[in-house]
């Protein structure tokens, strides 16, 4: 424990693991007014991949349905633009901004009411403001469970399915929650005839629901959803750890082999966590829970301190440090079994068995009362810090292995690249099935969650950047992979939409309900492939994830350009600074 930035991480970890008390998050709107005009709105995390603040003439805040018809019929006599925002605003890219300044922000937070619970035919009906917290408290009151949720319980169940949000599971319908919907309701615009706001229920077998189901908010104002649930049951957990020269193979099984399987790989350590998790009958002993650590209320003042040694690490190169924090940070994370504990209060061991409902998702940061910042999620932008991307994507069962292959020839280059990732609890990796969602996953795959260290100046570059952009690009340009709607940076997004065999299906749908396009921002049309300019060309703009290079854009290392792997390009100076490691590991990609 002679190294300082060790004992710093390790107590960031048992602050995590004790900690009850947090400050919540503040409304991502924030408007001049008390009669909300003038406003801005960000995300979770305080900053959009190109950092931009966005803007509005009026944010507000309806309580029922028949408020949501009003405020949509108004907004669309004006052929005002407008876009629906959550409590939480917990997507990354910009989906809740309208264009310019005179926009309308139509907020979900007060839509937060339990609407129906049906027993004997086993549903639930809630407006779209409820978040999975409440969902998953009240069905389990009545004795019943939505199967298979995303792991963070801070998500409202109308962002969750507009995104497409999910668990892990190739089982049944498999994890993403859009597909346990069975009706729906939604507001969008019309005509002078019709008031200039149209309700529209749409049930099962109606195949504009498969365009409803993973909207990017698009369409209209989803006011009410119906879910699909299931009988309380019990599970097993047990966390296998093993060495990854396996996980190429066994990637594309282990989902069939465990209903809620998942895996951590931790690369820079050639390790993986095997999640070992299936159903068990009733009677089984055990009251176990999941709190995980990554979720809990943080200090402050902790926060800053692990931030600083971010920082340092990275301004002077310092890799070794990095890799040494991963390691204590792994390992105390394995000795606090993530947050699992047999009885809701300690861990005894593997398996940890337990209900369902106290296993399926955690966020207890979001819980407590206002501590004056003392403690808060980890990283709630209000104090210093945890900062950073996410990279977020689903490669088919068919071409994980070769993927994961790349990544270990990586690490192979340089053991220590991606000691980064293992800092912020290394690849979290769930299955998915094929959805009939028109934005929905396209086949079974295996969804990679990657998060890593962001800095603060937009013009820095990460320690070890262009590994981490190989990564990138080789999911999203080789194995084809689909972007995580709200998560990711632009280049994830460029020409995602023609790898939906129903995008036009579902662009059909939305020309539909918004002809005038009020739902619709520039962004969303760009990432939709209505418009161009997703890419965004301005120095140091691959940093950031807002362009990768092409034979248009000229790119120097030093403006912080990065192009994808193996292209020849005219200008030799073009991808010099990616040249040692794509060449070696992908000649002809």
């Amino acid at each position: 424990m002679g190294d300082p930035k060790i004992f710093l991480k390790l107590s960031w970890i048992i602050f995590m693991i004790y900690l009850v008390k947090s400050s919540p998050p503040e409304d991502p709107i924030k408007c001049s007014t008390k009669t909300n005009f003038n406003c801005t709105i960000t995300n979770s995390y305080g900053a959009f991949p190109d950092r931009s603040i966005c803007k509005a003439a009026q944010a507000v805040f309806p309580t029922t349905e028949e408020e949501i018809i009003s405020i949509v019929a108004n907004a669309t006599k004006e052929k005002r633009k407008m876009k629906v925002a959550t409590r939480f605003s917990h997507s990354i890219p910009k989906l809740v901004c309208p264009d310019g300044e005179d926009g309308l922000l139509i907020s979900t937070k007060f839509l937060n009411k339990i609407l129906k619970v049906d027993q004997e035919n086993m549903t639930m009906t809630v407006e779209s403001g409820v978040t999975l917290r409440q969902l998953i408290s009240e069905a389990a009151k009545a004795g019943l469970v939505l199967p298979y949720t995303p792991y963070w319980w801070g998500l409202t169940i109308g962002g969750l399915i507009g995104t497409g949000a999910h668990g892990s599971s190739l089982w049944g319908l498999g994890s993403s929650v859009h597909d346990y919907i069975v009706q729906l309701r939604i507001v969008t615009p019309d005509e002078a005839a019709n008031n200039y706001a149209k309700v529209r229920t749409l049930k099962n077998g109606n195949p504009e629901l498969d365009a409803a189901r993973v909207s990017l908010g698009v369409l209209g104002v989803i006011s009410q959803v119906t879910l699909k649930l299931q009988p309380v049951f019990k599970r097993s957990i047990t966390r296998s750890e093993r060495n990854d020269s396996d996980l190429g193979d066994d990637a594309a099984k282990f989902g069939r082999q465990h209903e809620f399987a998942d895996f951590t790989w931790y690369p820079s350590q050639r390790k993986v966590v095997y999640r070992i998790d299936d159903r068990v009958p009733a009677n089984t002993r055990g009251n176990g829970l999941d709190d995980f650590i990554g979720f809990r209320s943080t200090s402050s003042l902790v926060l800053a301190i692990i931030r600083t040694s971010e920082e340092n690490q990275e301004a002077t190169n310092d890799a070794r440090g990095k890799c040494s924090s991963a390691k204590v940070t792994t390992s105390t994370l394995k000795i606090g079994a993530y947050g699992l504990t047999n009885n809701g209060i300690a861990f005894t061991g593997y398996p940890v068995v337990g209900f369902h409902n106290r296993f399926q998702a955690s966020g207890t940061c979001l819980d407590s009362l206002e501590d004056a910042k003392i403690t808060v999620c980890p990283w709630d932008p209000r104090v210093k810090s945890l900062f950073f991307h996410q990279t977020t994507f689903s490669i088919s069962l068919s071409k994980v292995k070769g993927f994961i292959e790349d990544v270990q020839r990586l690490v192979a280059l340089e053991p220590r690249a991606l000691c980064v990732l293992d800092l912020y609890d290394g690849i979290l990796m769930r299955y998915l099935t094929a959805s009939n969602a028109y934005l929905g996953e396209q086949e079974d795959a295996l969804d990679f969650d990657i998060t890593y260290y962001r800095s603060k100046d937009p013009m820095s570059p990460r320690l070890f950047e262009d590994f981490i952009e190989e990564i990138e690009q080789l999911a999203f340009f080789k194995y084809g992979a689909l972007p995580h709607w709200g998560k990711n940076r632009n280049v994830a997004f460029i020409g995602a939409i023609n790898k939906y065999k129903n995008a036009d299906k579902f662009l059909k749908v939305k020309q539909s309900y918004d002809q005038l396009g009020l739902f619709s921002s520039e962004w969303t049309d760009q990432v939709l492939g209505l418009k161009d300019g997703l890419t965004i060309v301005k120095e140091g703009c691959a940093l950031e994830g807002l362009c990768i290079c092409s034979e248009d854009i000229q790119c120097a290392p030093k403006k912080g350009y990065f192009c994808r792997p193996g292209k020849i390009y005219k200008d030799a100076r073009v991808c010099t600074r990616l040249s040692s490691v794509t060449t070696k590991l992908n000649p002809d990609f």
